[in-house]
């Protein structure tokens, strides 16, 4: 390439030049969209009242348009190319490839990580950029991050399954710090309680719960492997809302409802064939009204439960359209009461709105 063959200083100063040149356009405004097909959609159809509508999907730089048609964002890309920041695949979008967690912050940066990236993804609208963060800390790049919450002062965490942490960042992306240094075989899951402070970790291979304070320190040991309530078989993950945690007990095929001490409350899901059993739960999720979300990964569902684990709805199968689904991961809800699923191995984040009612 023509850029490799220039010394890094030539390179910075060509780069620098293009720059100017391109100024012009990198300054437009950017606008954000989420509805990229125009698709119009809700559950359930009609006779019935819509409870959800579709909002649209995240999928990367796709989502951020100039008005002038995406001018700023090529004149952006040659320059990064030139002086040697772009990517290993320049030529390829920056796009989601198997999105595993979903979190959204009071500003409603959208925070993924994706597995297969390495990376977690910031889709910021009010700024008009997508951010990628690929290093964890100082030294060391994500490998598996799986789980993400919203932690305190504008910081996120991160559970990375094979680097057997948790990491902090803050809102620039920046490494924070770390959790569970020596203590996580294999965490995947991580909720945050604002109240305390307390930091809950799903570690998946030991079959429990792991509770952190503020600083890091752990706290507390939740479950251990079984079968009866307040036990796990490989919990994924994690939820906190109105004082409970919920967990989904993936192998156990099912959703606990706990106290945040740990005491078990309540239990509902089960193995089966039909639409509203949970084979293999993974995301899980609570709105303002107790509506419990549950991610079916092996039959591609989003399940919505109410408080008492009743099913109220089914959105999805297997698929790439619009309400469907292919392998889901996680799953969120927003302060706008807006529903993010991690839809994996389409590459994906989808969003519906709840609209509320019974």
């Amino acid at each position: 390439m023509f850029s490799n063959l220039l010394s890094p200083g030539l390179r910075l100063a060509f780069g620098m030049a293009v720059c100017a040149t391109v100024s012009a356009c990198a300054s437009q405004p950017v606008e954000f969209h989420y509805n990229l097909s125009g698709v119009q959609r809700v559950w359930p159809g009609a006779p019935e009242t819509p409870r959800y509508k579709y909002v649209g999907q995240l999928l990367g730089e796709q989502n951020f348009e100039t008005k002038s048609g995406g001018l700023a964002s090529m004149g952006t890309k040659v320059v990064k190319w030139i002086v040697g920041l772009a990517s290993v695949n320049p030529s390829g979008p920056t796009e989601l490839q198997r999105p595993q967690g979903v979190a959204v912050d009071e500003r409603g940066r959208v925070y993924v990580s994706d597995i297969s990236r390495q990376a977690v993804f910031v889709f910021d609208r009010d700024k008009g950029r997508l951010d990628v963060w690929q290093m964890a800390d100082k030294n060391t790049r994500f490998k598996s991050p799986v789980g993400i919450a919203i932690g305190a002062d504008g910081h996120i965490l991160v559970a990375d399954a094979d680097l057997h942490k948790v990491y902090r960042l803050d809102a620039d992306g920046k490494p924070a710090g770390t959790l569970g240094d020596g203590f996580l075989q294999r965490p995947t899951g991580v909720a945050r309680d604002p109240a305390t402070g307390n930091i809950y970790v799903a570690d998946t291979w030991a079959h429990h719960i792991q509770v952190f304070d503020a600083d890091g320190k752990l706290i507390k040991t939740i479950g251990g492997p079984g079968v009866a309530p307040g036990l796990f078989n490989r919990p994924t993950y994690l939820y906190i809302a109105h004082d409970r945690l919920y967990v989904s007990d993936t192998l156990n095929a099912r959703i606990q409802v706990l106290t945040l001490d740990g005491k078990p409350l309540q239990t509902f899901g089960r193995r089966g064939i039909f639409i509203g059993d949970t084979p293999r739960p993974k995301g899980v999720a609570v709105d303002k009204d107790g509506n419990i979300y549950v991610v079916e990964s092996y039959y591609d569902y989003l399940l919505v439960f109410n408080d008492q684990g009743k099913l109220l709805l089914p959105i999805g199968g297997t698929g790439n359209a619009v309400g469907r689904f292919y392998l889901p991961a996680g799953v969120w809800i927003d302060q706008q009461q807006r529903v993010y699923i991690a839809d994996m191995f389409n590459g994906r984040v989808v969003i519906f709105q709840y609209l509320g009612g019974a």
